[in-house]
């Protein structure tokens, strides 16, 4: 049985994401945790959109783009704080509040990264059939190659990953990364599949 901590720990990594930064820069561990469960390289998709073919779907992409890093969409919806536009890349990094902060893409919080690496286990869950994160790769922290919205490349291709902004690339070579992936829409996942592969990760 997991113990109380380890839950509230995994119950916190579901919450909206400014919950999960407050954890990662204010939380200064006595020993490794358990485990963490991030939202990875944000969003740039309309969710339950048909398709990358769609031209609908691109153009209410883009007009949401219009709008997404105003600051008081910023301040006051949660879904702005993961717009990711890999398109215009310095726009997001400089008025993104919270994705482009807590991902280490203005510069490096070393308590950020002190903590993250304080877990024993970093567990990235993929819902291969996800209609809600687009890319679906941002689960892995993978995301869309910059300067476009079509090809995609793994974290380990990532800046964040060579640069090691985060310590992933260490956590990595240390064993401390999980790649889980699963049939099945944004966290649709059975009691059966979360009690055989999450809860190991808290006894």
């Amino acid at each position: 049985m997991a113990s109380s901590s380890c839950l509230w720990l995994l119950a916190l990594a579901f919450l909206l994401g400014s919950c999960a930064s407050l954890a990662l820069g204010h939380l200064d561990p006595p020993a490794p945790l358990p485990l963490v469960i991030w939202h990875g390289m944000g969003v740039f998709g309309l969710p339950r959109c048909p398709g990358e073919s769609s031209h609908i779907c691109d153009f209410i992409r883009k007009t949401l783009n219009a709008g997404a890093y105003n600051k008081a969409i910023q301040e006051c919806l949660v879904q702005a704080e993961y717009w990711h536009d890999p398109i215009r890349e310095d726009i997001y990094r400089n008025h993104s509040i919270f994705l482009a902060d807590i991902n280490q893409e203005r510069g490096v919080n070393e308590s950020y990264k002190k903590n993250l690496m304080a877990l024993k286990k970093f567990v990235m869950v993929k819902f291969l059939n996800d209609t809600i994160v687009d890319p679906v790769d941002s689960e892995w922290f993978g995301f869309y190659r910059s300067g476009q919205a079509k090809e995609t490349i793994p974290l380990q291709e990532s800046t964040l990953y060579t640069q090691d902004r985060l310590g992933l690339k260490a956590m990595d070579k240390a064993g401390q990364l999980v790649f889980l992936a699963l049939e099945g829409d944004h966290l649709q996942l059975s009691e059966e599949w979360f009690y055989a592969h999450i809860i190991p990760f808290l006894e």
